[in-house]
């Protein structure tokens, strides 16, 4: 009988169990702030959130409707438990901590995205610039984040340049290039006074902190003194320095006057997606931007606030300001308050939020009062032009994903249609294709996957267990995995495919066709998918006797026969190997004596793995009901084993 491939759910007496203990919870919930982590089946948390109220924000999950992602999340909740803080600062603050800790996986998480480029100025007698992605605290200068590598390595050239700290990691015995190049003092082989270093980084600290105008000045002044006394090669190194500050720093189109460093965030949300912009101003100047893409599971507002939380855990270099955007019921009203600025000027005080009423005036507090520097949600004028410009870019940037995602579809849809043009059948919508998989015949094991319109659909896939074939006979594998997956079809009116694709070629395909023709009455086209000597596909073979359909190898059809290819396999190897591990574990313990397969069975519920059972003490086996003296012999019967293994 051939079962599904993806895991079931918890029976449903566990379930019912489940769900009273979770009601009997909710009713001691308290009125105050805190977090909360939602735990499956398996006392996994699969979920971490914060709350003002934890009472009425838990309960939340378990009464009214939701959306289909957030339904999916509850189905799989058993059990929660809570964090009573004292604010909801802390809570903000152990939000972020438990998501690090628990990386639960229907969190917003910033795992598809690298840890930000710094520049850093080390702490050390003879210090160095240098970038980096790990931030630790060492006693070091740090200034960014960077919005990418570029952009931090382009600053350090300049800075190399302008400062001539050195550039190896430990001293070499004697001067190198940088020397000559005037881009290092050499403290290899010529003292250093300290005081020469901290005028640099004081330097370099004031550069990176929006004061290169003031340096570019100073050059300018050093240059033309240098051309007076005619020291005109002085003259030019002077003014390159002064073309790449200007190369480097003054690339850019949108300014604030006041030379502030800033974090502007917007985001957007759709059919269960969030995007996040960060548009990075560095003394008034905008120089980029970072977008991140993500499901969410939670209130809209409340994920982008830990998303913002979650980026700056880590962030030794802050911003001088962060401007986010409202929540949306207080955007509606600010929008129909302010008043926006025609271009980006110098900020006024209407820029700044009315002191924290509501809300607002909590999240602003919130998130000041942990980051230390200053949070605003501008209601009106330049600063909250530029939070809209934030928004627009996430909202451009969601839509551009989910058309994306239609134009793919239309596209698996076409090559689908293309495939059955090309075979020469009605239609290609549903498709079912086969692969088997053992060693020398070994643990046979074989597997379908369904393919509907071009897309894989997973809750379709199936597994099977060989009963009838022994060695490695892949004609007659096909024979009992078409002839069992068929006979069920019939049996329990499932729908039919349009197209099997079998892998392998004129044998596999003969085979098939045998047991669907004329064994069980069935007319289903059956093709198969050559391989050449790479075990790349090679060619498509149809009909009975099976032909060569000529298929170009840039074609979308092409790709889709890989697709399916590759899928198949991939399950068919995953669910053998998955079979041959248990088939190891259970050798191992059934060839104890005093171990049968209902003790085995429960050893590893318990234990989780034959290495668990291996690392266990005697005292541990009494959780299962084994003596001392069985739970000795398993013990030495498998560390026995593992050290003929290992001999």
């Amino acid at each position: 009988m051939d079962t599904p491939g993806q895991s079931l759910s918890a029976p449903f007496a566990d379930r019912k169990q489940a769900m009273e203990n979770i009601r009997r919870k909710l009713a001691l919930l308290p009125e105050k702030p805190g977090c909360y982590l939602m735990k499956n089946g398996e006392g996994k948390v699969i979920y971490v959130g914060k709350a003002k109220v934890l009472k009425n924000r838990v309960r939340s999950y378990f009464s009214g409707s939701h959306n289909a992602k957030t339904q999916h999340l509850v189905a799989e909740i058993r059990d929660f438990e809570y964090i009573v803080t004292s604010s909801n600062t802390e809570a903000l603050i152990l939000e972020c901590n438990l998501i690090k800790e628990y990386h639960p996986r229907y969190n917003v998480l910033l795992k598809d995205d690298k840890s930000f480029p710094y520049l850093k100025i080390t702490h050390e007698p003879h210090p160095r610039l240098e970038v980096t992605r790990k931030v630790v605290k060492d006693k070091g200068k740090y200034f960014g984040p960077y919005p990418n590598a570029y952009a931090a390595q382009e600053t350090k050239k300049l800075l190399d340049k302008l400062y001539p700290l050195r550039k190896c990691r430990t001293l070499p015995d004697k001067v190198c290039l940088y020397y000559h190049l005037g881009q290092c003092l050499a403290p290899c082989e010529f003292p250093v006074k300290p005081s020469e270093y901290e005028r640099m980084i004081a330097e370099i600290t004031r550069f990176l902190n929006g004061g290169h105008m003031d340096i570019k000045r100073e050059l300018q002044r050093k240059m033309e003194q240098a051309a007076e006394e005619l020291a005109f090669e002085r003259a030019k190194e002077y003014r390159d320095q002064i073309a790449a500050i200007e190369a480097t720093m003054e690339k850019q189109t949108v300014t604030m006057a006041d030379a502030k460093d800033r974090d502007i965030f917007g985001y957007a949300v759709d059919k269960g997606w969030m995007c996040v912009q960060i548009l990075y101003m560095r003394q008034g100047k905008m120089i980029q931007r970072h977008v991140s893409l993500f499901p969410y599971y939670g209130e809209p507002y409340d994920d982008f606030l830990t998303f913002v939380t979650q980026y700056y855990s880590d962030n030794p270099a802050l911003p001088r300001e962060v401007l986010l955007p409202a929540p949306p019921e207080e955007a509606a009203a600010g929008h129909a308050d302010g008043v926006h600025a025609d271009a980006f000027g110098e900020a006024d005080e209407d820029d700044e939020p009315e002191a924290g009423n509501g809300e607002n005036g909590d999240i602003v507090a919130s998130l000041r009062s942990w980051l230390r520097v200053k949070v605003i949600m501008p209601k009106r004028g330049s600063k909250r032009k530029l939070v809209s410009m934030a928004c627009d870019n996430a909202r451009v940037a969601l839509e551009e994903k989910f058309r994306l995602i239609e134009r793919d579809e239309e596209r698996s849809v076409k090559a689908a249609q293309g495939l059955a043009d090309r075979i020469g059948i009605p239609s290609a919508r549903r498709i079912e294709a086969f692969d088997n998989s053992n060693i020398q015949g070994a643990s046979p094991v074989s597997a379908m996957v369904v393919f509907t319109d071009g897309k894989p659909d997973k809750k379709e896939y199936r597994k099977y267990n060989i009963r009838t074939v022994k060695g490695p006979d892949d004609y007659e594998t096909m024979r009992e995995v078409i002839r069992r997956r068929y006979e069920r079809v019939l049996k329990e009116g499932l729908p039919l495919p349009d197209l099997i694709v079998v892998d392998g070629g004129k044998g596999q395909i003969a085979a098939a066709l045998d047991v669907l023709v004329h064994e069980l009455g069935l007319d289903i086209p059956v093709c198969g998918l050559a391989k050449d000597e790479k075990h790349r596909t090679a060619q498509l073979l149809v009909g009975d006797p099976p032909q060569e359909v000529p298929l170009p190898r840039d074609s979308q059809e092409f790709y889709l026969l890989q697709r399916i290819q590759d899928e198949v396999h991939r399950f068919a190897v995953t669910f053998h190997r998955e079979k041959r591990a248990k088939s190891m574990v259970a050798s191992a313990l059934d060839a104890i004596p005093g171990v049968g397969e209902k003790r085995r069975k429960l050893l590893l519920k318990h234990f989780g793995s034959l290495k668990a059972i291996r690392e266990a003490s005697v005292e541990d086996f009494r959780a299962v009901s084994i003596g001392e003296k069985l739970a000795s012999r398993i013990l030495e019967a498998l560390n026995g084993e593992r050290g003929e293994e290992n001999s």
